[in-house]
């Protein structure tokens, strides 16, 4: 019976911390600067996961390797976008300078 108050405790704990957090980030996304705020963490965090770009390929891209590619923001670069070449694009699935996993 332990067990389980045990983890009806934790499942409490949890629901109340999620409850805070939404309520928190709610207040804050009540102003403009609370949502600007938002944002830019949110992008942040997807530029440093890899999930998106720093800036997105513009006319005239032209990169030596995909270290360079990769130091301006622009990677990975997809067929048909500026900036992408088949020298660059390893596996040749239409996708140069892919994120380095490891």
């Amino acid at each position: 019976m332990t067990g389980q108050t045990g983890s009806g405790v934790t499942a409490i704990i949890g629901i109340a911390a999620l409850v805070g957090v939404v309520g928190g980030v709610g207040s804050v996304a009540m102003t403009s600067q609370g949502r600007s705020s938002i944002a830019h963490a949110a992008r942040v965090a997807a530029v440093a996961g890899g999930l998106k770009r720093r800036r997105s390929p513009a006319s005239g891209d032209y990169w030596p390797g995909c270290n360079e590619a990769r130091a301006a923001g622009t990677a990975p670069i997809y067929r048909d976008e500026p900036g992408y070449r088949t020298e660059m694009d390893g596996d040749g699935d239409g996708i140069a300078c892919e994120p380095i996993r490891s």
